[in-house]
């Protein structure tokens, strides 16, 4: 693997940092790593979501972008007798993505491999072989001949397991592949929000939030803004990229780097008009590309933000990216690059005039 430049050592630490729903710590740590050197103060709420404070102007209005720490994955619930671990699923998995996967189990006396297995197909009915295995028919199989095998190496239920992947950088340097994505791009962007305001004037005070447990319910988005009460948001997450064979037009509209998606609607957020326009106005007026899309299904932090304490204006802004939900994902170098750049030039024109003409658009 060639040499990694300073931005995709910071991609790499954080995508190979294994962190469920609940099991943020390790995420949570290479995040404030990052981040710190750009914050006055750093905290953390008592769920556990990393609040990095940086004030521009006192009293300014309080800004929130927030990326989520945790990633989907699975917790080990049983050992049988023969060592076989079964496990559950934490955030959305589709079974087809699954199986014959390398996964870490992450216990206190360190990582153990295994590999998500099922019943072998040479043994099923010719019907059964059609269908899809499902996910409770599946097992992690980690080499122990025994549950007590299995316990010495430090296996216990509550135990996480995280999706094994190396992060790539792919022939097509701005194309990056990794576990992941969802969403420590997100955390990502919070980190060099901060960094490219280092030494500018921003009328306001910034907040990058690296949130937990968004992928069972967005639960660290609704704690950590009650503790920051923001007076605007942006919740920067992955979105659907539907620029691959046998997708439409209609399905999924976001193609990799044709710039960040503002998401005009989904299934926790009818984003705020007035903050939208202001966005987009804003990267007109610079030629920052971006593009619209929406979706039936799913949301982001920003659909808890929004509903916190009075209200709070909130855009989710996200990157277009392909096979999310998997072992490995996709995105684009550039789409992240310009999220930042767009996030970053709007802070700095969002002082107390401009918040309130938002609000009330």
């Amino acid at each position: 693997m060639e040499k990694l430049d300073e931005t995709l050592t910071m991609l790499k630490d954080l995508t190979d940092a294994k962190g469920i729903p609940g099991n943020e710590r390790e995420p949570r740590d290479v995040m404030k790593k990052y981040i710190e050197p750009y914050a006055d103060e750093v905290t953390t709420d008592g769920l556990g979501s990393l609040i990095a404070k940086k004030t521009g102007k006192e009293n300014g209005p309080k800004i929130m972008v927030a990326g989520h720490l945790d990633e989907v994955g699975f917790m080990i619930t049983q050992i049988d007798d023969k060592g076989f671990l079964r496990f559950q699923t934490v955030g959305g998995w589709w079974s087809q993505v699954m199986l014959a996967q390398r996964v870490t189990v992450v216990t206190k006396k360190g990582d153990v491999t295994g590999v998500i297995g099922s019943k072998p197909p040479h043994i099923l009915s010719p019907e059964a072989r059609k269908k899809p295995v499902e996910i409770k028919d599946m097992f992690i199989d980690i080499g122990a001949s025994s549950k007590e095998e299995a316990m010495e190496w430090g296996i216990r239920p509550g135990d996480q397991v995280v999706p094994y992947f190396e992060f790539t950088v792919l022939n097509n340097e701005k194309m990056l592949l990794a576990k992941a994505w969802d969403n420590r791009i997100g955390c990502a962007i919070a980190i060099d929000v901060l960094k490219q305001l280092k030494g500018t004037d921003h009328p306001n005070i910034v907040y990058g939030v690296g949130t937990v447990q968004e992928e069972v319910g967005l639960r660290g988005a609704k704690t950590s803004a009650n503790f920051i009460q923001p007076d605007i948001a942006f919740g920067v997450d992955v979105g659907i990229a539907g620029d691959t064979p046998g997708v439409s037009e209609k399905e999924a509209m976001g193609k990799m780097g044709k710039g960040p998606q503002i998401i005009l609607y989904d299934a926790s957020m009818v984003s705020h008009k007035g903050l939208r326009d202001f966005v987009t106005d804003t990267a007109d007026e610079l030629n920052i590309p971006y593009q619209f899309d929406s979706m039936a299904g799913g949301g982001t932090d920003s659909g808890a933000i929004h509903v916190s304490a009075n209200g709070v204006p909130a855009l989710s802004i996200t990157i277009a990216t392909r096979y999310i939900h998997s072992h490995a994902a996709m995105l684009h170098r550039d789409d992240y690059e310009n999220a930042v750049k767009l996030i970053v030039e709007v802070i700095k024109r969002l002082d107390e005039e401009t918040v309130k003409n938002i609000t009330f658009n």
